[in-house]
């Protein structure tokens, strides 16, 4: 079964249905579970998504709290946990591309794509197209 990696913007766009790629994000998030397709994220994508959902979204805490309580219960949902040895070979990525403009969360969530042969991810984060995946919010 193929995966599909989901982006602290991913998951944004989402949530809110202000954003500009609410309706796309949403689409594909449909269609992709029909097709039975995991949606696989990180733990550093979770902490960043709350601060993204808290500020500048503004969306309510109540909101916030039930949206990550429902990801991290779905059976179609995996949320990788960045251990001491994913967030190395997240560190040594970051140092080897001093080129980039790329966070940390964005090269774990690297590391954990090409570790798990995933191509696509549902983000409008052009860092991603950068690293040679394919953004799929544009």
């Amino acid at each position: 079964m193929s995966e599909l990696f989901v982006d602290t913007a991913g998951w944004g766009h989402l949530v809110d249905p202000t954003q500009k790629y609410h309706s796309l994000a949403a689409a594909i998030y449909r269609s992709e579970r029909r097709q039975g397709r995991k949606f696989i994220t990180t733990n550093y994508i979770v902490a960043e998504l709350v601060a993204l959902l808290t500020s500048p979204l503004h969306i309510p805490r109540p909101s916030i709290i039930a949206f990550i309580e429902s990801l991290k219960a779905a059976p179609h949902v995996v949320i990788v946990h960045v251990d001491a040895t994913l967030d190395q070979q997240a560190w040594q990525l970051l140092t080897e591309r001093p080129d980039k403009e790329w966070s940390l969360v964005d090269c774990s969530s690297f590391v954990v794509m090409r570790q798990r042969g995933i191509v696509e991810a549902l983000t409008t984060d052009r860092n991603f197209e950068q690293a040679g995946f394919v953004c799929l919010l544009k």
